[in-house]
């Protein structure tokens, strides 16, 4: 008889289960199947520069599955911009979840993995690093201790960094970054299924002014004692105190059994710290009694502050982009998702990155393992070098070619490198 009153209830929970996923909103997803050039559009923001990078459809060098495939930087010293577009979202009254794999196979030092939601019309053919977008999330590196996540919202005309560090994933495997706003203006940051960082759009960013602030008119009191310790009013200093030297003649030292008086002088003996002196005298401290901890001015309602009870409201959503700049490449990114249900989220992250990880961490170690068993090779050197340096001079022409030749190697360089940021930081 339990059994059948398990099975209706075990219905149930299917039936549940089942409308609950049937009832997430998905607004974009994108797996990078067969067609996918169809649905992006490859930017020619830095293409007359020749700094445009490539995209390859690759499932990387190591992988857990080697028919997932994703898009992948190619070019070193390149800009990457790329964009999708999907039916106009307005995500009032909405939770908002912003999704995303990426993998840095090249051991990223500096450069982004991070993607951009885009409001209203754009040309995505001058998609770029100018083009306004409206929420820009994902991890960054640049450097040893610059090494984030981006949550970058963008309110009345301004983008807004999130106050909060949130450390992202350093290593070369594929990691899961999970953004999501919900209508009661909070706010959470997931990587791999895993909660980082979860707030409010008031506290976390300086979207609107503080609702409250410092009294500028308060004052401290004048009798407000802010003084934690002080000197011990019965603490006397001792008789003959003063009296102590510093220093005192070293009582081991004597005098050299060469010292002749008449031709070094009289000889005195060299002087040492003096283990008896204390330093200036000062009275012990005690704790104040009239300690009243140290002021702070009240805090009143902020006359500047107005309420936005949309505040997390972005009500023309229309394109995920990525735009990047890398110094080295190799970063992928796959299974793109714009949707209004966190646990449809979940379950996506679960059937990709989750099923395939530790394969893929295999593959990965085992990968490293060849990379470490390879011999390195050893720096030949031509017997030409050898005739060279055996004689030890240069001709002036082939001194002033590689001068000429170094300077305008220098130029072309400097000219190169005006383009490129150095990091986003």
């Amino acid at each position: 008889m339990a059994i059948h009153k398990q099975i209706p209830n075990f219905i149930s929970l299917i039936v549940v289960s089942f409308f609950v996923i049937a009832s997430a909103e998905v607004f974009f997803e994108e797996r990078f199947d067969d067609g996918w050039e169809s649905r992006w559009v490859k930017s020619d923001w830095k293409k007359d520069d020749n700094l445009a990078g490539e995209w390859n459809y690759t499932a990387g060098k190591w992988n857990g599955n080697p028919n997932d495939k994703g898009i992948q930087t190619s070019e070193d010293h390149r800009f990457y911009a790329i964009s999708a577009k999907f039916r106009e979202v307005n995500n009032k009254g909405k939770t908002l979840v912003f999704q995303f794999s990426v993998k840095h196979e090249q051991k990223l030092d500096c450069g982004g993995g991070y993607m951009k939601l885009i409001s209203g019309d754009i040309d995505q053919k001058e998609f770029g690093g100018d083009t306004p977008y409206s929420i820009m999330f994902g991890p960054d590196m640049c450097g040893p201790s610059n090494k984030k996540v981006h949550a970058i919202l963008h309110y009345n005309g301004t983008n807004h960094l999130i106050e909060k560090e949130v450390p992202c994933e350093i290593d070369q495997l594929t990691h899961v970054y999970t953004f999501i706003l919900s209508p009661d203006a909070t706010f959470s940051i997931l990587i791999d299924n895993v909660e980082k960082r979860k707030g409010s759009l008031y506290t976390d960013w300086a979207l609107l002014p503080p609702k409250r602030i410092k009294d500028p008119n308060a004052k401290k009191p004048a009798d407000w004692d802010d003084k934690e310790y002080i000197p011990d009013p019965e603490d006397k200093k001792p008789e003959g105190y003063d009296d102590i030297p510093k220093e005192i003649t070293d009582p081991d030292a004597k005098k050299p059994e060469d010292w002749d008086d008449e031709e070094d002088g009289e000889w005195k003996a060299p002087t040492i710290p003096n283990p008896d002196y204390k330093g200036p005298w000062a009275p012990k401290k005690i704790k104040n009694p009239a300690y009243k901890g140290k002021w702070k001015a009240p805090k009143i309602d902020n006359p500047d502050f107005k309420d936005d009870p949309d505040l997390y409201v972005y009500p023309n959503l229309k394109y995920v982009g990525i735009e990047l700049w890398q110094v080295k490449s190799g970063t992928m990114f796959d299974n793109i998702l714009v949707a209004d249900d966190v646990e449809y989220a979940k379950k996506l992250a679960e059937e990709t990155w989750g099923k395939h990880k530790d394969a893929e961490k295999a593959a990965f170690d085992e990968a490293e393992k060849k990379r470490k068993e390879e011999p390195k090779e050893e720096p030949v050197v031509s017997d030409a070098e050898d005739d060279d340096d055996s004689d030890g001079t240069d001709s002036d022409s082939e001194s002033k070619s590689d001068t000429s030749k170094d300077s305008g190697e220098k130029e072309k360089d400097a000219h190169v490198s005006s383009y490129f940021p150095l990091c986003l930081w």
